[in-house]
């Protein structure tokens, strides 16, 4: 059996994409701590801090893939998003002057709505939960003629996802496992698409939004609860069909935390390293500061802090 889950969405077409995309990307740095740091223990913590990536989130690596790849029509873009991917959408509409129409749902933070519009993309806020706000996206594209950009489920914006991966194992070849947040499921397809069972892909996901946990254990994506502190960036009703078999094959386990957890993990982030993460973005953490992940004895564990849009926290309590 060839290694791919799928063979559209493999390393010699993530590699293909990060050629095409990768002049207008950052690549975003890596910081090497210690579990001692977080009062862990001692073994080796990766994080590749892709919040400092153009727009404040990995998305942008998917949207960007989205419109250098694809026919763009006259009337624009259109994207539903919890809030990251709209602004990500926003940012490559602008770089390649392309009109944008973003749904959010009223869960969106201020900072992410405010950043869609700054890049000149048209804000519609419709209903309180992404599925609200996706079901208005297709209204709009069949109105309009609009070319729809999924925030998870397409090839495209996997592939584009893809290449944090290739980045990270670049940057760090000798991670063992790596902890990813997981929403609708592009950014975990996309890397476990890169690196294919070489090492060991950890999804972690809020209580509150069980998507993948719930498709897993029904053998299918079906719909989950969507709630909790990371409503916003980690809680569409269920995950993409094409991400789901690459979880399957390659995601070795899922793990929950808790709202409480995922806030503990902002801030020791915070305090250990000065990295000002949103709570979806320090959601892979929170695997391990509430000891959900136990590393064994001289494994190295790559994170991934995937996004930074949010209003200002303090942590000084």
């Amino acid at each position: 059996m060839a290694a791919t889950a799928n063979p559209l969405i493999d390393r010699a077409h993530i590699l293909a994409t990060y050629a095409r995309i990768r002049e207008h990307t950052r690549r975003t740095p890596i910081l090497a701590l210690n579990g001692s740091d977080f009062s862990l223990g001692s073994f080796s913590i990766i994080l590749k801090l892709e919040l400092f990536q153009h727009t404040g989130s990995f998305k942008a690596r998917g949207a960007l893939t989205n419109l250098m790849t694809r026919q763009i029509p006259s009337a624009g873009v259109v994207a539903a998003s919890g809030g990251n991917h709209g602004v990500a959408v926003a940012f490559a509409g602008h770089k390649f002057n392309v009109p944008a129409r973003i749904f959010v749902p009223s869960v969106a933070s201020l900072a992410k709505r405010q950043r869609i519009e700054e890049y000149g993309a048209t804000l519609v806020i419709a209903g309180d939960r992404y599925a609200d706000a996706l079901e208005a996206s297709k209204i709009w594209q069949e109105e309009s003629g609009a070319m729809p950009i999924h925030a998870f489920d397409q090839r495209e914006t996997l592939l584009g996802q893809g290449t944090v991966g290739l980045e990270f194992e670049e940057q760090a070849p000798e991670l063992d496992t790596l902890l990813v947040a997981v929403g609708g499921g592009g950014l975990i397809g996309g890397i476990a698409s890169w690196y294919q069972g070489k090492i060991k892909i950890v999804g972690v996901e809020p209580e509150g939004a069980p998507t993948l946990t719930k498709a897993l254990e029904a053998g299918r994506p079906v719909d989950a609860e969507a709630g909790g502190i990371a409503a916003d960036s980690l809680a569409p009703r269920r995950v993409g069909e094409l991400m789901f078999p690459i979880a399957q094959k390659f995601v070795d386990r899922v793990l929950l935390v808790s709202d409480r957890e995922i806030c503990a993990a902002q801030e020791q982030l915070w305090k250990v390293a000065r990295v000002a993460a949103e709570p979806g973005g320090a959601t892979g953490l929170a695997a391990l500061t509430s000891s959900k992940y136990v590393p064994a004895a001289g494994e190295r564990v790559g994170v991934l802090i995937c996004g930074g849009n949010s209003t200002a926290v303090d942590f000084s309590r």
